[in-house]
C-alpha cells in the first residue's frame, strides 16, 4: 500500500511530539528580535518547545543563583556564564561564543546625530538614554564610550537609565529621550537601519562585546536545552544572527 506524503508528513510530526521536550532559556534583551526567528526555526526543526524569559545579564546571574528554573543562558557577555560555571551553575562544555554585539548611538531624528557621534558634544539634547550600566553589559559599554570622549560626567546629569536594553531602545523610540546608546541589532535588519539617524561606535571605543550562550547546571539532563544549544552554532541560525548585524 502506497502511502501519500501527507500522510507521511503527519507521521513525522507524530514522531517529532513524541520525543518533544521542553526548554527554559534566559536570552540577554539585546537579542530578542534574533532569538524569536531562531526559536521558531528551532521548534519548527525539532518539536521542542522554548520558553524564553528577556532581561539583563546581572539579574539573570542573581535568579540563577536563587535557583530560578531556567536551562540554558545565551548572554551578552563572556563574564556571567564564566561566572557560573565557577559557581557550579552552569557547564562549561559546548559553550561558546554565538555572535558579537555592536554599539550604536540613535535618534528616530533624521539628521539629529552625526555619523561621528559629535552630537555628544552639543547642547541640543536633554535626555540621553544608556542602559543601567550596573546590570546591563550595553550600558556598561556606553560609559565606557563617554569615559573615552571625556563626557561621562559633563553628561551624567542627562542620563535616563533603562532597566535593560529593550527599556533603553523604549526611552528613545518614544521621546522619551531625543537619542541613547543601544545596541546595533535592535535598530538593524535585513541589510538596513531603521529610519532616524546614528553614529554605529567604533569598536575600539568599548570592549569587544562577546556574547557567550552556556547549558546551566539545571539543564544537564534536558535532551532540548542541548538540542537549542547545538542549533544555536547551526548554519540557520547563524544567518538569522548575522541578518541582525552582528559579527559571527
Amino acid at each position: 500500500m502506497r502511502i501519500k506524503p501527507f500522510t507521511l508528513f503527519v507521521l513525522f510530526l507524530i514522531s517529532l511530539s513524541s520525543h518533544a521536550g521542553e526548554v527554559n532559556v534566559a536570552v540577554a534583551a539585546n537579542f530578542n528580535g534574533p532569538m524569536q526567528k531562531i526559536a521558531q526555526a528551532f521548534e519548527l526543526a525539532t518539536g521542542h518547545k522554548t520558553v524564553i524569559a528577556y532581561g539583563t545579564v546581572g539579574k539573570f546571574y542573581a535568579q540563577i543563583k536563587n535557583g530560578a528554573p531556567f536551562d540554558l543562558l545565551i548572554s551578552s557577555d563572556q563574564d556571567t556564564p564564566n561566572r557560573l560555571e565557577q559557581d557550579g551553575l552552569a557547564i562549561a562544555e559546548g559553550r561558546f561564543t554565538y555572535a558579537i554585539g555592536k554599539l550604536v548611538l540613535w535618534s528616530p531624528r533624521p539628521g539629529f546625530v552625526d555619523d561621528q557621534g559629535s552630537v555628544l558634544e552639543q547642547e541640543e539634547f536633554k535626555h540621553l538614554a544608556i542602559a543601567n550600566p550596573k546590570v546591563a553589559v550595553y550600558g556598561e559599554s556606553a560609559i565606557k564610550v563617554l569615559d573615552n570622549l571625556g563626557l561621562a560626567e559633563r553628561l551624567q546629569s542627562r542620563f535616563v537609565l533603562g532597566e535593560n536594553i529593550t527599556q533603553t531602545y523604549q526611552f528613545v523610540a518614544t521621546g522619551n529621550a531625543e537619542l541613547g546608546f543601544i545596541a546595533w541589532s535592535q535598530i538593524y535588519e535585513e541589510g538596513h537601519a531603521i529610519p532616524g539617524s546614528y553614529w554605529l561606535v567604533p569598536q575600539n571605543q568599548y570592549p569587544r562585546l562577546r556574547q557567550d550562550a552556556v547549558l546551566l547546571t539545571r539543564g544537564k539532563d534536558n535532551a532540548a536545552a542541548k538540542d537549542l544549544l547545538a542549533f544555536l552554532g547551526s548554519e540557520t541560525a547563524r544567518q538569522i544572527i548575522h541578518s541582525y548585524g552582528y559579527e559571527l
